[in-house]
């Protein structure tokens, strides 16, 4: 696709009935990277099996040198270049994945965090200690060329290592790296957490907000908004109120984003309320997805492509990316070409960000700001009651997303509904006790393997039968906040369901993945755009925090013939051995 000049993205967001002011971020002007007939060309002749390979490749010149080369092998092939053309133009001109990034070990990695001590068994205990091994395999440094030439790079430039994902996400993402900060500091890695917290901070600094990860082509969209708490996080570990200070008005900046980007006004029982969406501004394939995202825009008229690619780029903004939250109320509920996130007021994101109003006020008082701090305390207030009057619903006993043209709720389970929970923002102490008879009536309970991401099975990973790490927490914390012993219980037992299915994976498999099928048990997850990935980190994370909350209680249920990998072995039988002195 040809790159698209400022007029065009403003009739856009004039179509998507977005606000002029509201055109931020900016489109990234990358020609290889984001838009553009080479990377048309590239992505639909489907070189890779998948398409975030070639964007993630680095140039081995300057991009005016390999721009000017591809216009003269499109003009000679009459703008229709053969496939093994293209592959031996892309083998010439790029790099293969990964050449700007090192391998990075964490220098405040250390064998013994304390944690590990309060896991009372044994097999849980060494299969955390392997969990806490995996942090050395999933740290990156980005080499100093990507500061010197970015134009070379897809990858931003981030001065502080990092802890990825795995698989093939191998640069951070924003709200992935909340759960895995909880890990790293759990294995006492709090230098290794403040540098990824630098990251962040830098990116606001530089773009005004967090992309949804650390490649130009995720610019346009942000991610779940958990900054705040990833600041929260860290000055607890280290009561650092000077880092604090010197980066305040940087976590303001980027709520702000969020006010001015991404709030929409709805009006229930006659009284208007704002709150926030997921809504991006800018049409056009996904980089990184680019192929399936032009194959699906043929299905619909061509009149609806551009609303559809910008959809699609907010449902990946929200973290589901794919799921029937997005789906629901549209033509076809099946159909991913159905999809209208930014229709949807969603629960978890103004949970997210009325968590973020609390700790922002938090903050100022701790640094003598009364003003901004009744501010952040004011917002808040009013963000509860919005949500109160148009998510909540009291004879179900949970929140629900708000369908912005339907005038109504979408009723459907998702453990999102009980975000609010985790987030603290709820008032009456009924609630957590409430949000327990929710799950019994939706049937939650009788999943004896995790949780699942929704009760509809439509192909999407983020739906049934799928389980992810950060919803279990959002769900188990969530039901800590309940002073009954009875809902306190349930919440060990969906933790102890979680850790057992994790850690019966990693006994037959080896390895820690993204997702699990909780229909089945001992089963990765599947579904959506690529197949699973093993690493991961935030699952890493959830397994670490639930094996340090419960860890006294905890057992892996697994008989004496299990078969466990050697590295786990090992490590059993050195636990049951004489400590020499």
């Amino acid at each position: 696709m040809p790159g698209r000049p400022w007029e065009l993205h403003l009739l856009l967001l004039l179509g998507l009935g977005l606000r002029a002011q509201e055109a931020l971020p900016p489109p990234c002007e990358s020609q290889v990277y984001c838009h553009g007939e080479l990377l048309h060309a590239i992505q639909m002749a489907k070189l890779y099996p998948d398409d975030k390979q070639f964007v993630d490749m680095s140039l081995s010149t300057a991009p005016d040198q390999v721009l000017r080369r591809f216009r003269e092998l499109a003009e000679a092939h009459n703008h229709s270049v053969p496939a093994p053309q293209l592959r031996e133009f892309v083998q010439q001109h790029f790099r293969p994945v990964g050449q700007e990034l090192e391998a990075w070990s964490p220098e405040d990695w250390h064998g013994s965090p304390r944690f590990l001590q309060r896991i009372a068994d044994a097999r849980l205990r060494a299969w955390a200690e392997q969990l806490h091994h995996i942090w050395r395999k999933l740290g990156k440094k980005i080499k100093p060329e990507v500061l010197s030439q970015p134009e070379r790079f897809s990858l931003l430039y981030s001065p502080h290592p990092f802890i990825v994902p795995g698989g093939r996400f191998v640069e951070f993402y924003y709200w992935d790296s909340y759960w895995v900060m909880e890990g790293l500091l759990l294995s006492e890695m709090v230098q290794t957490v403040a540098g990824m917290l630098q990251n962040f901070l830098g990116l606001v600094k530089t773009y005004g907000h967090i992309p949804n990860g650390g490649r130009v082509y995720y610019l346009q969209r942000s991610q779940p908004p958990l900054l705040a708490l990833m600041m929260d996080r860290y000055m607890d570990a280290t009561h650092n109120v000077t880092f604090l200070r010197e980066n305040i008005q940087t976590l303001a900046l980027e709520l702000d984003f969020w006010a001015v980007n991404r709030s929409v006004s709805v009006r229930v029982g006659g009284q208007s309320y704002n709150l926030n969406r997921y809504s991006v501004a800018y049409g056009g394939p996904r980089p990184e997805s680019y192929s399936k995202d032009a194959e699906l825009a043929d299905t619909v008229p061509e009149g609806s492509r551009e609303a559809l690619w910008a959809e699609l780029k907010a449902g990946a903004e929200s973290g589901w990316d794919f799921s029937s939250r997005w789906l629901v109320g549209g033509p076809n509920p099946h159909l991913l070409s159905s999809i209208r996130t930014s229709k949807l007021v969603p629960v978890d994101l103004n949970a997210f960000l009325c968590q973020a109003e609390e700790l922002m006020g938090k903050f100022y008082s701790l640094l003598g700001n009364d003003a901004q701090a009744t501010k952040y305390r004011n917002l808040r207030a009013q963000r509860m009651a919005a949500m109160q009057a148009v998510l909540w619903q009291e004879q179900k006993g949970a929140w629900f997303d708000y369908d912005l043209e339907n005038g109504r709720n979408n009723l459907e389970f998702y453990p999102s509904n009980l975000t609010p929970l985790w987030a603290g923002c709820f008032s009456d102490s009924s609630i957590p006790d409430k949000a327990l008879k929710y799950l019994e009536d939706s049937q939650i309970l009788t999943y004896q393997h995790g949780i699942p991401t929704s009760l509809l099975n439509t192909g999407q990973q983020w739906d049934f039968p799928n389980g992810w790490a950060p919803l279990q927490d959002l769900v188990i914390r969530g039901l800590t906040k309940s002073v009954s012993p009875r809902t306190q219980e349930v919440a060990f037992q969906l933790a102890q369901h979680w850790i057992r299915t994790n850690f019966d994976v990693y006994s037959q498999k080896s390895a820690m993945y993204e997702k699990y099928d909780v229909s089945s048990g001992g089963q990765p997850g599947g579904g959506g755009e690529y197949e699973v990935q093993e690493g991961f980190g935030w699952t890493n994370g959830v397994a670490l925090m639930l094996l340090d909350r419960y860890g006294d209680r905890l057992t892996s249920g697994a008989p004496l013939a299990l078969q466990v990998p050697c590295c786990l072995v090992a490590t059993l039988l050195l636990s049951f051995l004489p400590q020499w002195p």
